[in-house]
């Protein structure tokens, strides 16, 4: 009998291999002619290979477990982060990767499906979703916490990215040439977010969805910096292959009558 906990290591493990998937299909297609397409066109291209639907289904539930995972953070403080500044500004940062990959999830799942046959001109849905919450009570107030979020997100990405601090949730198994590709893999995801997060706090703040920027075109508006875009492009392909390796060397933490909470803090 596999127990809950294992079931659960199980489940976020799938988690990582699919954000990985993601991620080093998003860095090579950035790096040829469709990185304006972003997931869609990921997802775009699982289609096209062999076996790529259920590939898309087992991307989707992988990536609604990495989702769920994260919205543990701010929830239960899964990782033991803690209530401090330090502890709920990394909180905050993991509730906006949640929200992220729910979004993923959802559109792999579409294309799983086949409601989605192609990612050319399908570049509306974030600027729907943003559309919608603006136009509720305290709407623009709603979107900017969730551009905060990725704000925060995004430096914390890049953060790690220089200090090599998610090492310390890596087992000491895994090979030690991964920490380079999670230092690039980080320093360039935080540039990502950051394009985002500051699109959608300007989108609030102008009370407009013509800001919002897609994962795509937040890598596509680096293209006149052609050194920057290489480099951001090459960045979350490592982070891809960093990711896969996540997928069996990454400490998760047990269900169990003692909660959630490894000791990852010294």
């Amino acid at each position: 009998m596999v127990d809950k906990s294992e079931k659960f290591r199980w489940l976020i493990r799938l988690g990582f291999a699919a954000r990985g998937l993601v991620y080093v299909l998003l860095g090579y297609l950035a790096l040829s002619t469709r990185g304006s397409e972003g997931a869609k066109g990921v997802f775009d291209y699982l289609q096209e290979v062999p076996l790529g639907t259920p590939i898309l289904y087992l991307a989707a539930l992988g990536l609604i477990s990495y989702a769920l995972y994260r919205f543990c953070s701010p929830l239960f403080d899964i990782e033991n982060y803690g209530s401090d500044k330090k502890g709920i500004a990394h909180r905050i940062g993991h509730a906006a990767s949640g929200l992220a990959h729910v979004v993923l999830a959802y559109t792999a799942f579409q294309f799983a499906q086949g409601t989605k046959q192609s990612a050319s001109g399908d570049g509306g849905t974030a600027t729907e979703a943003a559309g919608t919450v603006l136009s509720v009570s305290f709407g623009s107030f709603v979107l900017g916490i969730v551009g905060v979020g990725f704000l925060i997100a995004g430096i914390m990405q890049a953060k790690k990215g220089i200090t090599g601090d998610f090492m310390r949730r890596v087992s000491g198994q895994a090979p030690s040439f991964i920490r380079y590709f999670g230092h690039a893999g980080y320093l360039a995801r935080g540039i990502v977010f950051v394009v985002i997060g500051w699109a959608v706090v300007r989108s609030a703040w102008l009370a407009s969805t013509s800001q919002i920027k897609t994962l795509g075109e937040a890598i596509s508006s680096l293209s006149d910096n052609g050194m920057l875009y290489t480099a951001v492009a090459a960045g979350l392909l490592l982070f891809g292959i960093f990711s896969l390796f996540l997928a069996r060397y990454r400490i998760v933490p047990d269900l169990g009558p003692q909660g959630l909470k490894p000791s990852f803090r010294s």
